[in-house]
């Protein structure tokens, strides 16, 4: 009997242990959907002492550590979920995990879960992005040192970001009037309260005068990242959703974002008003102008975003109204977060993202909205970013002076606004690395000091190189998409040539160009065009500037010159039998000049040239004054022919 009511009291303890292990699994649970992370973090650290080790905690461990920007322990958690089984990680927790891995500067680990993603999820645009850059790294080292950085004497121990320019000085955002500390400035809560803040700057680059902005704009919700006109009088800002006054949130606990403008009038805000595109079920934050002030960029999770937030712009039309938001599109967006843009006053779009490779959290990008058809995205590198989070960056083009935010390790509190000095300018543009080997096509012997021109479909120069000792070439392409094609040429050889075809950004390499050797030399009266097989240096009726369809025959023609530089030519231009003799001498001779003119431009030394106007005297094919001929027939006399003479 002893036996019997001592077991029943030992299952009886297990029942009671074992609803309270359940009570608190619901209230972390409970603290984590409500998004109270620390809290939650708490919870669920003391059911894994417990022993509760099952991989939704894991998860939540990860995902509470990781929106809270405590990426050491996301990657701690993330790998205890991997190692219960790797299946559990859904694409998003590996993504999640490769980034904590880069926040804790453990590169090859990333990198490998990256790897291991690509192989399993296909049309992933962070994965697709990191896969065409894996020296991402190396890139990020070649910008690195550009932008020595200082941290401002305004900031408090408490979170200070999203500076932006008015007048004299900035405005920036402040949790400093709630002695709380705000880790995730994305997900805001009711326990935050963040305020804009105003500080002068001085002669020597410090600021005073750091007071609260307008009690008109600052309430007792959470107001945030600024944009003002040039002129200081109105400005867009961020404020949370809110009911009579007063926090709120939605039937899903979310409290969502809003910006609103408001006008100076008198020396006071006034005219506060939510923009037309706000919306209850979706957040819309951080404002930001362009220099013309026509165009409103700011980060949205509205219907047609791509990841957790998109940068959007819209139009601010002439009478005031707004025209329809437009997602940026993929080349900026990612399945990620998407926040904080700045357009500078050349239109230079810079934005913080944890979608786009970078040093662990979020990063800051840099893209040219000038080319933004064919440009690319460009990750600032050190010091700017760290392995922490940093956004909130803006910049003077002008003075080429910059502030942006960053929770880094060494900051005085929470989020820190630094200073910047931009010491040489990005480079934005768009290059497309096209490499290859030029070799003789009946001895595959490698031909060295090849001339490798690409061409785009206007017939345009768009790079040229040598081939080096071993044969081999690279080139530096724009990013438009479209026909190109690269043509080698060497004296004694025909010319070599290979279409290609521009889809993406994607180098192209080990591609190869065959040269066949050519034997004989062009005797002297040659006509260089024909010698070289060209299409013929054609003009319109009446003109004399060279046409787009010879440029390559030009191009090839000089290169000819240059690799026979004791050669001397005579550069004979002829008319058709219209008009009189006397005016088509005299058009003659301005074909003449332009085409030697063309010759100089691409570097032919002028005592090598000697132009003559030959007007219709040497007719090719019968079309003489009173002979009916087509327009083709008569563009057969209009050209210009290369003779040696020397």
């Amino acid at each position: 009997m002893k036996k019997y009511i001592y077991l029943c009291f030992a299952f009886l303890c297990f029942g009671f242990f074992s609803n309270a292990q359940t009570k608190k699994m619901k209230k972390a649970q409970k603290s984590f959907d409500d998004y109270n992370f620390r809290k939650a973090i708490n919870q669920y650290e003391s059911l894994v002492k417990n022993g509760n080790t099952t991989p939704a905690i894991y998860q939540n461990l990860g995902d509470a550590n990781y929106l809270n920007a405590n990426y050491a322990e996301a990657s701690k958690w993330y790998q205890k979920l991997e190692e219960l089984d790797e299946k559990d990680l859904d694409i998003e927790h590996m993504y999640r995990y490769a980034q904590s891995l880069r926040s804790t500067k453990e590169y090859e680990a990333s990198n490998e879960l990256m790897v291991k993603l690509a192989a399993r999820k296909q049309g992933d645009s962070r994965i697709d992005k990191f896969m065409k850059n894996r020296d991402y790294l190396e890139k990020m080292k070649e910008r690195s040192g550009t932008y020595p950085i200082d941290n401002l004497s305004i900031n408090s121990p408490e979170s200070d970001f999203a500076p932006s320019f008015r007048m004299e000085g900035l405005v920036f955002t402040t949790s400093r009037d709630s002695n709380i500390i705000s880790r995730n400035i994305h997900n805001w809560n009711k326990k935050q309260f963040l305020n804009l803040y105003t500080a002068t700057e001085t002669s020597d680059g410090s600021f005073k005068n750091i007071m609260r902005f307008s009690e008109n704009l600052n309430t007792k919700l959470h107001e945030s990242s600024t944009a003002f006109t040039k002129d200081g009088k109105t400005v867009y800002f961020t404020r949370n959703n809110e009911n009579k006054g007063k926090f709120s949130r939605d039937k899903n606990g979310y409290s969502r974002l809003k910006i609103y403008k408001a006008e100076m009038i008198n020396g006071t805000w006034m005219n506060i008003q939510p923009l037309p595109f706000n919306n209850d079920s979706y957040s819309v934050a951080h404002p930001t102008l362009n220099n013309t002030e026509d165009k409103l960029y700011f980060s949205s999770d509205m219907p047609g975003t791509l990841g957790q937030s998109d940068i959007f712009v819209v139009d601010i039309n002439s009478d005031g109204s707004f025209g329809t938001p437009v997602n940026l599109g993929d080349k900026i967006n990612t399945e990620s977060k998407e926040t904080f843009p700045f357009i500078s006053t050349d239109d230079v779009l810079y934005f913080a993202s944890d979608g786009h490779p970078g040093l662990g959290g979020m990063d800051i990008f840099a893209t040219d909205m000038k080319n933004s058809d064919y440009g690319i995205v460009v990750n600032v590198g050190e010091p700017i970013n760290s392995n922490a989070d940093d956004f909130s960056l803006i910049f003077n083009s002008v003075t080429n002076k910059g502030y942006f935010a960053s929770n880094r390790a060494d900051g005085k509190g929470d989020d820190d606004i630094y200073a910047f000095l931009e010491l040489k300018p990005l480079d934005l543009s768009c290059y497309k690395e096209i490499s290859g080997i030029i070799k003789n096509n009946e001895t595959k012997e490698l031909i060295e000091e090849a001339r490798v021109i690409l061409y785009n479909h206007k017939n345009e120069i768009v790079a040229e190189t040598e081939s080096e000792l071993d044969g081999s070439f690279n080139l530096k392409g724009d990013c438009k998409v479209g026909d190109y094609i690269v043509i080698a040429s060497k004296s004694k050889y025909e010319d070599g040539n290979l279409l290609l075809a521009h889809t993406d950004n994607e180098p192209i390499k080990n591609i190869e160009l065959f040269l066949l050797q050519i034997e004989e030399v062009a005797p002297l009266g040659t006509d260089l065009a024909k010698y070289l097989k060209l299409k013929p240096v054609f003009f319109d009726f009446d003109k004399w500037d060279i046409t787009d369809a010879s440029q390559i025959s030009m191009a090839k023609i000089a290169a000819y010159l240059k690799e026979h530089p004791t050669v001397k030519i005579q550069v004979g231009s002829h008319t058709d039998a219209r008009a009189s003799r006397a005016y088509n001498m005299r058009l003659s001779n301005k074909r003449a000049n332009s085409t030697s003119e063309y010759l100089l431009k691409l570097g032919i030394e002028s005592s090598r040239l000697k132009a003559l106007g030959l007007g219709e005297t040497m007719i090719t094919n019968g079309c003489i004054d009173f002979v009916i001929c087509s327009e083709e027939e008569h563009q057969e006399n209009r050209r210009s022919e290369f003779i040696l003479v020397e």
